[in-house]
């Protein structure tokens, strides 16, 4: 008896210890990446790299243009797949029933999120650039950056929706209001915490992409003016300068301004969701 007791407590010290190990290896893993990437990167950075205009397709000059491509791109994905993913989640969480439907949604929003992204690209291309007639554009590559945000802000908006405590639903029904009066004004904001946090994670997804709008958005190195003029994204920036040997110091300064910019979105994305969440808990 005694034996199990000091067995069971020695393997449980064994596994906090595992566990700590494995927290502190991501973090030293993210910790290394970061700071490689910053400190080849952060010598490149001036007012003249981040605002300047592209020469000899970055060879010099700066990725002003990029920057604009990229807040575009981002900015039509984000405005598509909100709407889309969320309102999938809702549906599956309040109105579906555990039926073939609601299965078949999420096995297509699984397959979707695992599907790679040049083939994402290879898509784009052939649809939205071809046979819809959008040619390498902004609105391609924001079109097919959408489709692959859909499943990450459907899947993480689902589990916050059916998270939201069923206390919270029978109080509203009970004095009256609708079910979707119930969705748009207590399940909604009870869950806004989680469903922002999956938009970010789409969002981010989508301005770090490279592959999945190389075949879409074109590559053009002037800023675009119309959401149908072509561009070239940070990522696909990137990737051209590295590939291609242009540049490899200007490829670690463009790198290191779009871990800059995940890294400004996830750290007010955090903050605004724990202010939003203290607000409602009333502190």
């Amino acid at each position: 008896m005694n034996f199990n007791f000091i067995s069971a407590k020695k393997s449980q010290k064994i596994m906090n210890y595992v566990f700590i190990f494995s927290g502190v290896l991501t973090l030293s893993i993210l910790i290394i990446i970061l700071g490689y990437i910053l400190i080849n990167g952060l010598p490149a950075l001036n007012l003249e790299f981040i605002f300047g205009q592209t020469i000899d397709s970055g060879k010099s000059g700066g990725i002003f243009p990029m920057i604009i491509s990229s807040l575009y791109v981002t900015s039509i994905s984000t405005i598509i797949a909100t709407p889309l993913g969320v309102g999938a989640a809702i549906y599956i969480a309040e109105y579906s029933k555990n039926g073939k439907l609601t299965e078949l949604i999420r096995f297509g929003a699984k397959t979707l999120a695992s599907i790679p992204s040049i083939i994402f690209g290879l898509f784009g291309m052939s649809f939205f650039v071809k046979f819809l007639g959008l040619k390498w554009s902004i609105l391609s590559g924001g079109l097919v950056l959408a489709i692959m945000a859909i499943p990450t802000i459907f899947q993480i908006a689902e589990v916050s929706l059916s998270s939201v405590p069923d206390t919270y639903k029978e109080g509203s029904l009970g004095l009256g209001a609708t079910k979707w009066q119930t969705i748009y004004r207590v399940v909604l904001p009870a869950a806004l915490p989680g469903i922002i946090t999956g938009v970010i994670f789409g969002m981010t997804r989508a301005i770090s992409e490279a592959a999945a709008v190389m075949y879409a958005v074109g590559s053009s190195t002037s800023i675009p003016i119309s959401m149908l003029d072509p561009g070239r994204p940070l990522p696909l920036h990137l990737y051209i300068l590295a590939t291609e040997g242009i540049s490899l110091p200007n490829a670690y300064g463009t790198a290191a301004v779009l871990v800059i910019i995940v890294l400004v979105m996830t750290f007010l994305t955090n903050y605004f969701v724990r202010k939003y969440q203290k607000k409602m808990i009333g502190k």
